[in-house]
């Protein structure tokens, strides 16, 4: 990781127990391990999947993809300004570009993200090498380091594993919120026999088993560790919330003096508040969720 030493990163991320009556009444610990801590300005366990990619960017311009309120491109964005790196943020929406910026690509833009919009059936098809080249060559990014959305890739989820490693020994279940899997897909790697790992999906569709085993035997060559998702508490999807899971965070928020992110987190602590309650976890359970980011402002 030589040349992001200098942005200290905070690691390991501190790990913090809550008492809550909703998991206390069912013999559950509930842990929470703050990757949303380990740097000021990198959100959330956006670090982990950065940091490798950063490093073989070796000074190269960074291109990398998402929605207009992608986390990544952020996070890309802010790493860039830090270090002193270009970088490319193709945005999902071609339509986007004639509209004022909303304040997540507002702020790419600010930490010196040059935003590419591209129409919504050419950003399906950005993996295929045809269209990526295409892409590329618009953007005038051809010799550019390319990181995928959402940053997972092998490098990204070989980085992720340290997560499960610091976790080893310390939880029964390790309870993650997931996007396209990347974080998940290491995490369960570096987690010690006996333990296993939950993943929530914030987007519906059920597509996510098959891309975090794909991750993970292009990662590691296999599929890695115990892990299982519950696909129940996506709330419509990426980027959606409804008044009920508002309500859950404000209350969570009050309980603890707790900021909860509501995209990904909000979504994990809702879903483990209804697991607990369906008795899905034995007595003497140590659950540990991983916060991931905090809310945005």
């Amino acid at each position: 990781m030589t040349g992001l030493d200098t942005l200290r990163p905070r690691l390991p991320s501190p790990l913090q127990e809550l008492s809550d009556p909703r998991f206390a009444r069912h013999g559950l610990r509930l842990l929470l391990k703050r990757d949303d801590l380990i740097h000021p300005e990198l959100i959330g366990n956006k670090w982990r999947k950065l940091a490798p990619n950063l490093t073989a960017a070796a000074g190269r311009t960074v291109v990398t993809f998402g929605g207009a309120y992608s986390n990544h491109l952020r996070a890309t964005a802010a790493a860039g300004r830090l270090l002193g790196l270009p970088t490319v943020g193709v945005v999902r929406g071609e339509e986007l570009a004639d509209r004022p910026l909303n304040p997540s690509l507002a702020r790419c833009a600010a930490d010196g993200m040059r935003l590419h919009f591209v129409d919504r059936p050419t950003y399906r098809r950005k993996t295929e090498p045809a269209t990526l080249t295409r892409v590329l060559r618009a953007a005038q990014a051809e010799d550019a380091h390319v990181v995928p959305e959402g940053g997972s890739n092998s490098p990204a989820v070989r980085g992720c594993r340290a997560l499960g490693e610091e976790l080893s020994g310390q939880a029964d279940v390790v309870a993650i919120a997931c996007g396209t899997g990347g974080t998940l897909a290491g995490l369960a790697a570096g987690l010690a026999p006996g333990m296993r790992c939950l993943g929530v999906p914030v987007l519906k569709g059920g597509f996510l088993s098959a891309d975090i085993e794909s991750l993970q035997r292009r990662a590691f060559g296999a599929r890695c560790g115990d892990w299982t998702l519950d696909d129940r508490f996506h709330f419509g999807g990426y980027a959606r919330t409804t008044p009920e899971l508002n309500a859950f965070a404000e209350d969570f928020e009050h309980r603890h003096g707790l900021p909860v992110e509501r995209l990904y987190v909000a979504k994990l602590l809702y879903g483990l508040v209804a697991l607990a309650e369906e008795d899905a976890f034995a007595r003497g359970t140590t659950v540990a969720a991983v916060v991931t980011g905090r809310p945005f402002l």
